[in-house]
């Protein structure tokens, strides 16, 4: 990421973080309990990130522009997060054709 933003950074800091713990013991437990969590903590960052999505087109932001913000993804994939549509789901609704 070109323009390194600070609460990226400190996530990550904070991860790395797990590989300077010298018991191993507490440092499988921190990790695990980690884990288990990120199920919620994805669902919780996919949520704000429609609503900021939402935000940005509302701002009149075109789909190109939001995409480009996102990073990596087509205008189409830009408007499926603002409707709330995950990869899971969308993998789920090709299956079921």
């Amino acid at each position: 990421m070109a323009k390194e933003i600070k609460e990226v950074e400190k996530l990550l800091e904070a991860i790395a973080a797990f590989e300077s713990m010298e018991d191993d013991a507490e440092c499988t437990a921190a990790v695990s309990l980690v884990l288990k969590s990120m199920p919620t903590y994805q669902a919780s960052l996919r949520e704000l990130r429609q609503r900021r999505v939402q935000a940005l087109r509302a701002m009149d932001m075109t789909w190109p522009q939001i995409a480009e913000i996102i990073g990596g993804i087509t205008p189409e994939r830009a408007q499926q997060i603002a409707k709330g549509h995950s990869g899971a789901s969308r993998k789920k609704a090709k299956n079921a054709e």
